[in-house]
């Protein structure tokens, strides 16, 4: 369960600090020009990073307490 946390953490925070390198990852192929990831994008990405960030460290806490 530690690793999990761990890989929650690690995953909300890229979501967080560089939006950009999920988009790259999951989004850029399905566009022609490849122009980047909307403001809404960023934002929602950002959004989801904090979700997983709370997650992680609600498994954490569970699980050593």
């Amino acid at each position: 369960m530690i690793l999990l946390s761990i890989f929650l953490l690690v995953i909300g925070l890229i979501m967080v600090i560089k939006p950009s390198i999920v988009w790259l990852i999951t989004e850029s192929w399905k566009t022609n020009d490849a122009s980047g990831p909307s403001d809404l994008y960023n934002w929602s990405t950002r959004f989801g990073g904090v979700m997983f960030i709370i997650s992680g460290i609600g498994v954490m806490v569970v699980v050593l307490v």
